[in-house]
């Protein structure tokens, strides 16, 4: 319900400020807000030639192309005057994002489909870790730990080890397999939910840890700023693992409250000292490493624990094949059923990833979203906040609703103010130590057709908060 209505208001507030706009004088056309493209020039203005500046008219004049461009602004796209059909069109600018249309398109084509691709692949994989009972085993394993923080979920439920494949690839920065691993949770989750249409307890829990996103290698990250030239890619690494830490342990204990949790067990304790020691541990290595071995360990680690997921789930249904023929099939069919369920739950979802999406299209190239913005950076820098701080804001303010929206603004941060600078590195913990949490809702309760989401919406804003207040102390430490 709260998610239904954040939705009505982004779009009706968005189409109001729009028509308000264009009414107004603020803006020349909206066509660019449905048809747009991301990173296009945005017309602002049309007049005859006559009545454009002299030396404009000659220059256009003169151009084979029939343009000028003024370099008014090294940091927004240039003006540029475009003499065509006896008018001159005047663009300044550029698109936030992708149009409403564009965004309908491409949401198929550059979202769903490539997640349906990785669905059908990391699908089969856990078809494959049910059927040879490796699922079973890693769930008996891990039930004295999950029935602390997941009082709801029966002892050895599969849903144990789909929760933890999840939190790992996270933890590995392998987005690509965590979506698959925590949808089929949810859908796990979901067959034990009494009442199918309303969150249950147990995926509240799991959703909010997961907005949290803690993180061992942020591989994308480092990859950015070494794409930028920054000093050294790595320096974030450790910043970004305790932001998203305290992130982790604050939605842990906000939803404990909620659904009266006791967390006072020496199972869970140790549990949360092994991975505080493993997390020490591997960053006391890291550190003692030169440059290049670092950026050689934090870029090859990632991929050499999914390549050892894959080679451990085979290998181990490679073993326990009986297993497979005792069920009538083989390894590879029950491979082919468990791609065909992940492409299934693909086409499922993509309504409504496709309805948040164009929302958030909708909000941004409005410029609602930007004003919003420039006045929470104005009310930070009148109490003292510096302004290397609110300079990074967009990437905090804009990471719950578009990862690529927040990526652009921390791309832009590093060129613009440099990729060692106060306000980059921040900007890239920001990105780092939060979920898109708009999308993500949208993708995982949709996946299991869930309309009441209660409590779950406010409570990951309000980690996305403690994230972004954590990594402005995190980031003023190291920095």
């Amino acid at each position: 319900m709260v998610l239904s209505r954040f939705w009505l208001v982004i779009f009706v507030a968005s189409i109001t400020f729009v028509i308000f706009s264009l009414f107004s004088g603020d803006s020349y056309s909206i066509d660019y807000v449905l048809n747009g493209k991301k990173d296009d020039p945005i017309l602002i203005s049309e007049k005859y030639l006559n009545e454009i500046p002299k030396f404009i008219q000659d220059s256009i004049q003169k151009s084979e192309e029939k343009s000028f461009v003024i370099n008014s602004d090294t940091l927004n796209a240039d003006t540029t005057y475009v003499y065509k059909n006896q008018t001159v069109k005047i663009y300044s600018g550029v698109q936030k994002s992708d149009g409403l249309l564009p965004t309908c398109k491409n949401s198929l084509l550059d979202l769903i489909i490539p997640l349906i691709a990785y669905l059908a692949f990391f699908c089969g994989l856990m078809e494959l870790l049910i059927v040879s009972g490796a699922a079973e085993k890693l769930a008996k394993r891990l039930s004295p730990v999950f029935a602390k923080v997941f009082p709801s979920v029966p002892k050895n439920h599969e849903s144990i080890s789909y929760m933890t494949l999840n939190f790992a690839a996270n933890f590995l920065g392998l987005d690509s397999a965590a979506t698959p691993f925590g949808l089929k949770a949810m859908q796990s989750l979901q067959e034990i939910n009494p009442e199918k249409e309303r969150a249950s307890d147990a995926q509240i829990m799991f959703m909010c840890l997961h907005a949290a996103g803690l993180t061992l290698i942020p591989t994308s990250i480092i990859g950015y700023r070494a794409a930028e030239n920054a000093a050294n890619p790595a320096d974030v690494m450790l910043p970004c693992i305790i932001t998203s830490f305290i992130g982790t342990i604050a939605a842990m204990i906000i939803v404990g409250i909620r659904q009266k949790i006791n967390f006072k067990s020496a199972t869970l304790i140790v549990a949360l000292m092994t991975v505080v020691s493993a997390i020490v541990g591997l960053l006391f290595y890291i550190n003692g490493l030169d440059l290049v071995g670092k950026n050689f360990f934090t870029a090859n680690l990632s991929g050499l624990m999914l390549v050892a997921i894959i080679a451990f789930t085979l290998v181990f249904s490679f073993i326990n094949e009986q297993k497979f023929v005792a069920k009538s099939t083989t390894i590879f069919d029950a491979f082919v059923t468990g791609a065909n369920n992940g492409l299934q739950t693909g086409v499922k979802i993509f309504p409504y990833v496709m309805g948040m999406l164009v929302a958030i299209s909708f909000f941004r190239n409005s410029g609602l979203f930007e004003i919003i913005s420039n006045w929470i950076s104005f009310a930070f820098s009148n109490i003292g906040v510096s302004k290397q701080i609110t300079d990074s804001l967009p990437v905090a303010m804009l990471r719950p609703f578009s990862s690529g929206g927040s990526r652009g603004f921390m791309i832009d941060a590093m060129r613009s103010f440099g990729p060692d600078s106060f306000t980059a590195r921040l900007s890239c913990i920001f990105q780092c130590s939060a979920e898109t949490t708009f999308y993500v809702i949208a993708v995982y309760f949709g996946s299991v057709n869930i309309k009441n989401t209660r409590y779950t919406l406010g409570t990951m804003l309000l980690v996305d908060l403690i994230c972004v207040i954590t990594a402005i102390f995190v980031a003023s430490w190291f920095f």
